[in-house]
C-alpha cells in the first residue's frame, strides 16, 4: 500500500499490517524456486524479462500463477497435471 493524500505520495509502499507476511514470504520463495527449476515458469520469466518488464513485476506474476494453480487444484480436488511441452 502506498501512503498518499490527494496527489502527494509520501514514502515507500509497504505491506498492510493485517497481511499474512509469513505466507507472502513463503510464496516469494516458491516463486524463486519455480523460476529456477520449473521449465514452464522459467521460460515465462525469461520471456517477460526480455520484453523489458521489471523483475519484481514478473516475480509478482509468477506468484499469481502459483496461487491460481493451487486454487484450481483445491477447487477441482484433482492432482496437478503438467501439460507443458516445450516448442521445438
Amino acid at each position: 500500500f502506498e501512503h498518499s493524500s490527494g496527489i502527494s505520495i509520501k514514502g515507500k509502499t509497504r505491506v498492510h499490517r493485517m497481511a499474512n507476511k509469513e505466507l507472502k514470504r513463503l510464496l516469494h520463495l516458491c516463486a524463486l524456486s519455480a523460476i529456477q527449476y520449473n521449465p514452464e515458469i522459467k521460460n515465462y520469466y525469461n520471456r517477460k524479462k526480455d520484453e523489458g518488464k521489471h523483475s519484481m513485476a514478473v516475480l509478482n506474476a509468477v506468484r499469481n500463477k502459483i496461487v491460481l494453480r493451487v486454487a484450481a487444484v483445491v477447487k477441482n480436488q484433482t492432482p496437478f497435471k503438467n501439460n507443458y511441452k516445450m516448442a521445438a
